[in-house]
């Protein structure tokens, strides 16, 4: 009887651990929302989203104010329609705008606010219209190649003395 009451105790613990693990896990990937507040949802077009994902961080001043809800591709601008949920208790201007920003070198792809200066506070389903697209770190070596093949050119034959 007693050996039975330690398998289940030992298997309790190892189940309580496996959940934490997975806890873990899925917060650490974005994946797991823990805020039960409500927001609002603003939409903002990109010409290039990058790496963005849906559930990425929004972050203004280093701080996390909301998520990335869903990313769609308008077949008429041909851009992306990001929706972002803002936390209720951030409050941004209407006039801010919106980077692509990546944290670190080769590390995740977020949304960071600039606020604006304008009185008025963005609301639900508002726009936002200044916006920068994702920096691409294969488009700045191909140009960095390009322009570097450019300078080392020969001169022309005319050139010569």
């Amino acid at each position: 009887m007693q050996q039975s009451k330690n398998d289940v105790w030992v298997g309790l613990f190892v189940i309580l651990g496996a959940l934490a693990l997975v806890f873990l896990a899925l917060q650490s990937a974005n994946l797991l929302n823990l805020h039960f507040e409500s927001g609002y949802r603003v939409t903002a077009r990109f010409d290039n989203i990058g790496g963005l994902k849906p559930k990425a961080a929004v972050r203004s001043a280093g701080v996390v104010v909301g998520r990335i809800e869903s990313i769609t591709f308008d077949d008429k601008t041909f851009q992306a329609n990001v929706t972002l949920a803002l936390q209720k208790r951030y409050a941004f201007p209407k006039d801010s705008s919106l980077k692509i920003l990546t944290s670190g070198l080769l590390g995740e792809q977020y949304v960071g606010i600039e606020a604006g200066a304008d009185e008025a506070s963005l609301a639900d389903g508002d726009r936002v219209a200044s916006t920068q697209s994702a920096v691409v770190l294969e488009n700045l070596i191909g140009q960095f190649l390009y322009s570097k093949a450019a300078e080392g050119t020969p001169p022309a034959a005319n050139d010569k003395k």
